[in-house]
């Protein structure tokens, strides 16, 4: 059965698509694990980083996106073959294979306004939090690993996502405002769950953006060690030119070529402590 893990913030910029791609890439790349990235943020950064933009707009054209999924669970129709939307081997690294894409669309900020009044009008449809887990149950045995990039928000989109997953990663910059919201996602994804009666572990909080020199964010960190709700991954990513640069959509060989060296090891560490408490229980 696949692992599947929400990566979630409320606040925008903190690296949660960046975490997300380059997780993904590594789990593939890295460890051979069959992979699919699934992108639920409307401002599709995943999909352009995983496929282009040309690649988005054809894509997009086809209605072959999360978005149209839930656009036909909105009309009250059957969700259709999902697999025909997954996109297999993206990314433009040679070295990563086995990594695949369920592509976003700028049509979800509309969805995520609908979803509350979804109808009710047929056999075949389902709550509005549960339209993911319906189309997403025949293709999931698939993959060891299912990363969603959820929106910047704790709407239906996000609880979409959550509805599926067994555990859930902060990404975050240690700074006051970034860190301002983690009780409260800690707290409504726990409400969220115990309705559901599931449980969603909170596998840690990824600190993003690190600058060594900055005794704001020395002081954030270790106020976030010391006494984070959630568990702090012991990786830290720091904040340097080569992270922004990746988010380009360019054939590369390695996965030290796309995020620099620097930056590939830190991903990798932070990979290895996430296949630990996912594959080892630690």
């Amino acid at each position: 059965m696949a692992a599947v893990i929400s990566v979630i913030n409320l606040k925008g910029g903190v690296g949660k698509t960046t975490t997300t791609v380059a997780v993904a890439q590594v789990l593939a790349g890295t460890y051979g694990r069959r992979v699919l990235v699934v992108d639920l943020d409307p401002q599709t950064n995943a999909t352009v980083m995983l496929i282009g933009e040309r690649g988005w707009q054809e894509v997009n054209a086809r209605e072959r996106t999360v978005a149209h999924l839930f656009r036909r669970a909105l009309r009250g129709t059957p969700p259709g073959d999902v697999a025909e939307s997954i996109l297999p081997d993206v990314g433009s690294v040679g070295e990563v294979r086995g990594l695949a894409l369920l592509p976003s669309s700028l049509e979800l900020i509309e969805v995520q306004e609908q979803l509350s009044s979804m109808p009710r009008r047929a056999s075949f449809s389902v709550s509005p939090a549960e339209v993911l887990r319906h189309a997403l149950a025949p293709v999931l045995d698939a993959f060891d690993y299912v990363l969603i990039d959820c929106p910047p928000s704790l709407g239906l989109v996000t609880f979409n996502g959550l509805r599926i997953s067994h555990g859930f990663i902060m990404p975050t910059i240690p700074d006051v405002l970034s860190t301002y919201g983690i009780p409260q996602i800690m707290r409504r994804v726990r409400l969220f769950a115990d309705a559901f009666e599931m449980h969603v572990e909170p596998l840690g909080i990824v600190v993003n953006k690190f600058r060594q020199q900055s005794t704001v964010h020395a002081a954030q960190l270790h106020a976030l060690a010391a006494r984070a709700p959630a568990p702090l991954f012991r990786t830290v990513i720091p904040e340097n030119n080569d992270v922004a640069g990746a988010a380009e959509f360019r054939p590369v060989s390695t996965l030290r070529q796309k995020w620099g060296y620097r930056t590939y090891e830190a991903y990798r560490d932070l990979t290895a402590e996430i296949v630990e408490k996912v594959e080892h229980g630690r």
